[in-house]
């Protein structure tokens, strides 16, 4: 058993409610929306025309110019996000071993507005004008790739691509990797920029998707009787995790510590989660026994409830089976209310609420929750944040393919 302790000392975000931590928290809290109809495309004859843009994203604050051109959107949003992780880190990495260094970043899809621009200009102009950057650009490893380059890291470095859960794994196999000693920094995380044409075509074709485009601020509805599907998003959250001593040694401030993780597979379906939450339910227990935990010891769970009929049940029953009795007290929300879901991102983005919420000590709120759905019965912070004394929490994110990834993260001291 590895006595080596992993803690966060900088995170990042690009969300649809600001491109900094402190932008995104402040609007979280204050109960705002992220969702807006979307206007960087003509949607007018799609069924879903409302998402969750990052509308205030410039990549070239951290990127030159020629340099963002040769990288899809979601490697932008990874690298701005990392910067600022980085920043606030204070770690300088030119006095820090490289090959101890890593980056694992996830992603549900990848540079799929790349696809799609360099598909079409396969049929309008023909394949001799297709880029000779569609590849680097469109790949799924392409954000860690560029990570590694951007800030020298020659240690572990990989991507992760487990839908939904894909930030959440991320997190979880760095976390895994520092506890092994195989490095003592890794940037790890997710981005996803999948609010494009084919994007909200193919999510709308499944009928996965809220259809509430007169209303898009009341769309996002996790836990609500009137629920009809959850809010298509792009966004990025990077950490930098530290192995404990080597934060200590150079002085670094500790925001939490990621204390354990878990994860498992439905087994059963591609899309619909199990109806009583099974795989969830696994996740949740293994990330508490890795922490050394009991149910008791947690303070809120920051939900993946993303606002789907089945998900959200199957989430909540899930939660009343590991907690029991003391799900009563554990408050309960689903930031996806007001950013809508990012895909591959959001564990990382909800992560980093997570532990904002340790260090403010206020949960934040599910917006839009008027009408809560008597099969989500869980302690619900509705419609505003919760003050609170909160130690530990575990972040729950679950996607297509039967994925399940969860991690407690502690207060530290």
């Amino acid at each position: 058993m590895s006595d080596r302790r992993v803690v966060v000392t900088g995170m990042g975000v690009v969300t649809p409610l600001g491109c900094t931590v402190e932008t995104f928290w402040d609007n979280l809290i204050a109960c705002k929306s992220g969702i807006t109809p979307v206007d960087t495309f003509d949607c007018s004859q799609f069924d879903v025309r409302i998402g969750g843009a990052c509308s205030d994203f410039d990549p070239t604050i951290v990127i030159d110019p020629k340099a963002a051109r040769r990288m899809d959107r979601f490697s932008q949003m990874a690298l701005l996000a990392a910067h600022e992780a980085v920043r606030q880190s204070g770690i300088d990495f030119n006095r820090v071993d490289a090959p101890r260094v890593g980056c694992i970043i996830g992603s549900g899809i990848g540079g799929i507005k790349e696809l799609e621009d360099q598909y079409a200009r396969l049929l309008q102009k023909g394949p001799g004008k297709v880029s000779a950057f569609t590849i680097p650009k469109l790949m799924v490893n392409a954000a860690a790739g560029n990570l590694s380059i951007a800030f020298g890291a020659k240690g572990p470095s990989q991507a992760v691509s487990t839908a939904c859960a894909s930030a959440s794994n991320a997190v979880g196999d760095a976390m895994e990797m520092i506890r092994r000693n195989q490095a003592d920094v890794i940037l790890a995380g997710g981005s996803e920029a999948a609010l494009t044409p084919l994007g909200l075509s193919a999510f709308a074709a499944m009928k996965a998707l809220s259809t509430r485009n007169d209303d898009p601020a009341a769309a996002s509805r996790p836990f609500d009787r009137g629920r009809d599907g959850f809010v298509l998003s792009e966004g990025a959250g990077v950490f930098v995790l530290e192995e404990l001593s080597h934060a200590e040694k150079r002085g670094a401030l500790i925001l939490a510590e990621v204390a354990g993780f878990g994860s498992s597979a439905d087994a059963e379906h591609l899309t619909q989660p199990h109806e009583d939450g099974e795989g969830a339910i696994q996740a949740m227990q293994a990330a508490i026994k890795d922490a050394h935990l009991s149910p008791q010891d947690i303070d809120y769970i920051n939900a993946h409830g993303t606002a789907t009929p089945l998900g959200d049940v199957a989430e909540a029953c899930a939660i009343n089976r590991v907690f029991g009795p003391a799900a009563d007290r554990i408050a309960v929300s689903s930031t996806k209310s007001s950013i809508g879901h990012l895909l591959g991102a959001s564990g990382a983005v909800e992560l980093v609420a997570s532990i904002m919420a340790i260090r403010g000590s206020v949960a934040p709120p599910t917006i839009n929750l008027d009408d809560p759905d008597e099969r989500c019965a869980v302690r619900h912070v509705a419609n505003r944040p919760q003050d609170m004394r909160i130690t530990r929490v575990i972040s729950n994110s679950f996607g297509f393919g039967g994925h399940n990834a969860c991690i407690v993260v502690s207060k530290f001291p």
